[in-house]
């Protein structure tokens, strides 16, 4: 049995993992295409997880022992532990970009409504309470449980991907 994480054996996860962080720092101008290509043979090539440590050492963002999960780091002096951490405040990206989504649908169609009854003479039927309720009950729902019961996937991945 391997004692080093560097001599441990990568999974094929492993190396897409890596794949995806090549291609993030291509997209970002960090690496040239040439460049990209051969790192790319050498994670989809690499067999234990020193060999794609060594792909992306020079890359920001990388954390090859400290932050695995195969072997925790020791706590470091004044280096507080983020899930022990009280919340900041600030509410998830894709928590923001849901209620944008359903805000833009609900008022597009809260529009619609309004012109026709314009047009007609006499208020009609308020059909887009179908659209607003359930929709916005799913969301008060999966905003409750991100705020109050602290169901974030966002941090969750965090800890799984670092």
């Amino acid at each position: 049995m391997a004692e080093r994480r560097e001599d441990l054996r990568a999974a094929d996860v492993d190396r897409q993992f890596v794949a995806e962080r090549l291609k993030a720092a291509l997209d970002e101008g960090r690496l040239s295409l040439v460049e990209y290509d051969d790192r790319l043979k050498d994670a989809y090539s690499a067999r234990t997880y020193g060999e794609l440590d060594a792909v992306l050492k020079d890359l920001p963002g990388f954390h090859p022992v400290g932050s695995s999960q195969l072997q925790p780091a020791a706590p470091r002096v004044g280096d507080p532990d983020e899930r022990s951490a009280p919340s900041d405040g600030r509410n998830p990206r894709w928590l923001l970009g849901v209620w944008s989504a359903w805000l833009v649908a609900v008022s597009v169609n809260v529009v619609i409504w309004a012109l026709v009854s314009i047009s007609s003479g006499e208020p009609v039927y308020f059909w887009p309470m179908w659209v607003a309720g359930p929709w916005g009950a799913v969301l008060l729902a999966s905003t409750f449980s991100v705020k109050a019961l602290g169901n974030n996937p966002d941090r969750q991945r965090r800890y799984r991907d670092s």
